[in-house]
C-alpha cells in the first residue's frame, strides 16, 4: 500500500544506460506542461538504483515527493526501473494509470557502451567487481539485465496495457528528434511544443566519462550528503549552463580510448539476445529484424 505522502506521478521514462534517455529528459524540461523529476533519476520506486546498487527497502515517499516541484504532467526518469523486477508492481500501486516512454537501442552497441562507461569511471572496482574481461562482464546480471528488453517489458505488461507504452528507438532521437518529441507529447496528452534542440545540454557522451580522481571521489561524497535544499539550486544552475564539474582536471583524468569486442565475444551474446529480441517482437510488435545477431 502506497502511503498518503506519495506524490501523484503520471508517467515514467524508462530504458537502459546509453539509450538516449538523458537527451530526452533534458529536452522535455523545456515543455511548460511537463514536470520532469529533479534529479532526473530519483531512483526511489525501483530496487535498482543504478548499474550496481540494489535496495529492497520500501520507497521513501516523502523524499520522492520532493523530486517534483513544477506544474504539468509529472514524469519520473529513473531509467533503471525498466529492468527492475519489483518496479512494475510498485508503479502499479503508486500510479495505476501511468504512461511509459521506453527508449531502446541496438542491444550489442548499447551493451558495449554501457561496459565502456563502467570501466571508464571505475564503477566496477568501486563495487568490488572486475569487468575488464567482457565475457565476465556480460555474465554479470547487473550488465545483461539492462539489455534484455523483452524480459523487462514482459514484466510491465503484467500490470499495464501495451497502449500505455511508447517505444522509441535511440537512432530516431539522433536522426528525427523533433518527430520523436512530437510523438512523446502526443503520448503524454500534452500540447505540441517548439523545442529548441540547441538548448539541450546534457547528452551524456563518451567524452564526459573521465575516470574520477581521489579528489573527485571526496568531492562526490561531500556533494552526496548535502541537503537537497542546498544542492538543488547549485545543480540546476550547472545543468542550465551545460557544465559538468567532474570534467575538471582536478576531479577527473583524461578519458580512456573506447574498447570494442571481438567477433568471438559478439557470438557470446547471440543466443541470449536473439531469444530476448524475439520475445520483445512477440509482445510489442516492435520490428527487431535489424538487431538480430547473425552467426
Amino acid at each position: 500500500m502506497v502511503e498518503s505522502v506519495a506524490p501523484s506521478v503520471d508517467a515514467f521514462l524508462l530504458g537502459a544506460p546509453k539509450c538516449g534517455t538523458t537527451w530526452l529528459s533534458e529536452a522535455l524540461i523545456q515543455h511548460p506542461g511537463i514536470c520532469v523529476s529533479n534529479p532526473k533519476e530519483p531512483n526511489i520506486v525501483a530496487t535498482h538504483k543504478g548499474t550496481f546498487t540494489r535496495d529492497v527497502a520500501r520507497p521513501d515517499w516523502r523524499k520522492y515527493s520532493e523530486c517534483f516541484k513544477g506544474e504539468g504532467v509529472r514524469i519520473d526518469c529513473s531509467v533503471h526501473a525498466l529492468a527492475c523486477p519489483e518496479a512494475p508492481a510498485r508503479v502499479a500501486d503508486l500510479a495505476p494509470n501511468a504512461k511509459f516512454i521506453v527508449c531502446l537501442r541496438e542491444p550489442v552497441s548499447r551493451t558495449i557502451s554501457h561496459w565502456n562507461m563502467i570501466l571508464d569511471t571505475d564503477e566496477d572496482k568501486e563495487n568490488h567487481a572486475d569487468w575488464s574481461d567482457f565475457k565476465v562482464a556480460w555474465e554479470d546480471k547487473r550488465l545483461n539485465c539492462d539489455t534484455m528488453y523483452g524480459a523487462a517489458i514482459s514484466r510491465w505488461l503484467k500490470f499495464f496495457d501495451l497502449e500505455t507504452i511508447l517505444i522509441i528507438e535511440s537512432e530516431r532521437m539522433r536522426h528525427s528528434p523533433l518527430e520523436v518529441l512530437k510523438d512523446v507529447c502526443a503520448h503524454l496528452d500534452v500540447a505540441a511544443h517548439p523545442f529548441d534542440l540547441s538548448e539541450i545540454n546534457n547528452a551524456n557522451t563518451a567524452s564526459d566519462r573521465r575516470p574520477i580522481t581521489m579528489f573527485g571521489r571526496v568531492f562526490r561524497s561531500i556533494a552526496g550528503i548535502l541537503p537537497q535544499l542546498i544542492k538543488a539550486p547549485i545543480v540546476n544552475w550547472l545543468q542550465s549552463r551545460g557544465t559538468n564539474v567532474y570534467k575538471m582536471p582536478l576531479l577527473s583524468s583524461k578519458a580512456k580510448p573506447k574498447r570494442n569486442i571481438s567477433e568471438k565475444q559478439r557470438v557470446i551474446l547471440a543466443e541470449d539476445i536473439n531469444q530476448d529480441l524475439r520475445l520483445l517482437e512477440k509482445l510489442t510488435g516492435f520490428d527487431v529484424s535489424k538487431w538480430i545477431i547473425d552467426g
